[in-house]
């Protein structure tokens, strides 16, 4: 096989090359079925093992309780920012949320088009949404207060999740789950695209408190309500049958391969640190997260002048970097460090990025 590329892909993201390969070596007959795990028919028990297994892993990995249950939707994040209201949000109260960035600003606005009443208790907006806030004020009453663990665009992360005093808390973590080990209690709903960490895109991850389930009103329609997940196990219809595979494989291997969440959080440091010495050591490179607040999965930074990264985003495509330029809505670079980039691509980053600046600078 050639050479692959050094991925840093925002998402779509890398995924482990075993994965891949177990793919590739069991596309066309799945454990001696004689048909592909996309001919499959999802309510076959040889299909089920696979949703089930997935289920299993996720849990084992987060270390969740039976009081957490692990539902499979469609939809992404985005439709996840006006279920989590509809569902948990009755008319009558209202939801504190923080607002950190893009994703979270979005968050807010499907909440407040559906009518609810929505409280910013907490917003970096001041500084361009550069740090996590600190000073955070949850009302007691409080149906919910929603987070976003991770933000992509400008390179932030929750270093430690907020007490949300006895509030249930929900976060957006697609860009972060599955990279770090955190204490489950505090959280009564998680959701997470899985196109980052967990596999491939057309699969949403929610896991859900049990007695959040209770909230859920009966007058939804029936693919927005998440009781209808958990009552089937996530076959109401038609499942991603592929995402979902594909999902059972990357918790395989994270759980055989790297050895779980404690040792894939080391990883995680040890490559966001390589990165994040190279911008602290050089005036070349300017990360525009600040230190308190930088993510281990999006490291973001500039370069002296709008045409020096346009020359460092050529230059890294023809060195086989690719996935460098940053969001659209602020431009700059930036290199996505999710579970599959390995240790050796971000070395090779670093090289790359200390040899640019030592000619341009």
């Amino acid at each position: 096989m050639e050479k692959r590329i050094w991925n840093f892909n925002p998402g779509p993201a890398a995924l482990p090359l075993p994965v891949l390969e177990e793919i590739q070596a069991e596309f066309l007959d799945y454990k001696g079925s004689g048909m592909s795990i996309v001919e499959l028919s999802h309510r076959s028990k040889v299909f089920e093992a696979v949703l089930n297994d997935a289920a299993s892993r996720i849990k084992r990995l987060l270390s969740l309780g039976e009081d957490h249950q692990i539902l499979f939707l469609q939809g992404g994040a985005s439709l996840q920012f006006s279920m989590v209201p509809m569902n948990l949000l009755p008319e009558n109260r209202s939801a504190d949320y923080a607002n950190t960035g893009t994703w979270a600003t979005l968050a807010i606005r499907e909440a407040r088009r559906l009518g609810r009443t929505v409280r910013v208790a907490a917003s970096s907006e001041d500084r361009q949404f550069t740090y996590i806030p600190k000073e955070i004020a949850v009302d007691p009453s409080a149906a919910y207060f929603h987070i976003t663990s991770n933000n992509t665009i400008r390179g932030t992360q929750w270093q430690m999740f907020p007490d949300p005093n006895g509030v249930p808390l929900v976060a957006d973590m697609s860009s972060d789950i599955m990279g770090r080990l955190f204490a489950p209690e505090p959280f009564g709903l998680i959701y997470a695209g899985a196109q980052k960490n967990l596999g491939a895109a057309g699969v949403t991850l929610v896991i859900i408190r049990r007695d959040l389930l209770e909230r859920v009103p009966e007058n939804l329609p029936t693919m927005l309500q998440y009781t209808t997940y958990a009552k089937s196990n996530s076959l109401h219809n038609t499942p991603p049958c592929f995402a979902l595979y594909t999902v059972q494989l990357v918790m395989k291997w994270l759980e055989e391969h790297v050895g779980g969440l404690a040792r894939m959080e080391e990883l995680n440091r040890e490559k966001a640190k390589l990165l994040y010495d190279l911008l602290d050591q050089t005036s070349f490179y300017r990360g525009t997260a600040e230190k308190e607040s930088r993510s281990l999965m999006n490291v973001t930074f500039r370069l002296p002048s709008e045409s020096l990264e346009d020359l460092f985003l050529s230059e890294a495509s023809r060195h086989g970097f690719v996935g460098l330029r940053g969001h659209r809505s602020v431009g700059g670079c930036r290199a996505s460090l999710y579970n599959a980039v390995s240790l050796d691509a971000v070395r090779a980053l670093a090289a790359f990025m200390s040899d640019f600046a030592r000619r341009h600078g």
